[in-house]
């Protein structure tokens, strides 16, 4: 499991560069929020696209997440449905947005903390019984139904568990992935429809 070259000189160029303090990084930001609280607002985007991947084969796609960087991310039908497989599929994408965002969250409470860590790993196991995305089952609902989340931690200094415990629990509080998922918001969907087939004057088409 390696990233990309290019990725790991950019992390690389603040890892080993003058120390990250999370709490100079955020007390402007803190105080700017606090004079003008619609400057807190932030949307995060990603997008599908089919200039690659054709929009008539079913199996797979690909989406482009990130501004700064953006990632090009081949996707995957899970062959539970039909599907390869070979790709990470959606459901995996939000498993990695969930051990990513608690990731990061711990990483950002331990630097305010002064808590130096020696090993971070956090899995997320997502479970779906596909009978209701294929609606062959009476009653199944679409979607995961259970979760589970490891933290697997490990500091430099001798923590009791308690204190340890402390800083899973503050990170869990700011993660916004895992407060989405525990309190979703409304999803709005935008319908931009459009045929391909120019209609006559005086034409019209039925469904």
């Amino acid at each position: 499991m390696t990233l990309d070259p290019n990725h790991l000189n950019h992390i690389h160029a603040f890892a080993e560069g003058k120390p990250t303090n999370i709490f100079d990084r955020q007390l402007p930001l803190r105080e700017q929020y606090h004079v003008t609280p619609d400057s807190a607002w932030v949307y995060d985007h990603a997008k599908s696209v089919d200039t690659q991947v054709p929009a008539n084969h079913p199996i797979h796609g690909h989406v482009v997440c990130g501004e700064g960087i953006p990632l090009d991310i081949p996707v995957s039908v899970h062959k539970a449905v039909g599907g390869e497989s070979d790709f990470p599929c959606p459901g995996e994408l939000l498993a990695a947005a969930l051990a990513g965002c608690l990731d990061t969250a711990i990483r950002m409470i331990a630097n305010l903390k002064e808590i130096k860590l020696n090993h971070l790993e956090v899995q997320v196991s997502l479970g779906a019984d596909v009978r209701g995305a294929l609606m062959t089952g009476d009653s199944v609902p679409v979607g995961f139904q259970n979760a589970h989340m490891r933290v697997d931690l490990r500091t430099e200094c001798d923590l009791s568990e308690p204190h340890l415990n402390a800083l899973i629990d503050a990170a869990e509080r700011s993660c916004v992935i895992l407060q989405t998922l525990r309190a979703p918001p409304n999803v709005n969907i935008e319908r931009c429809l459009s045929d391909s087939v120019q209609l006559g004057t005086g034409q019209s088409r039925g469904l």
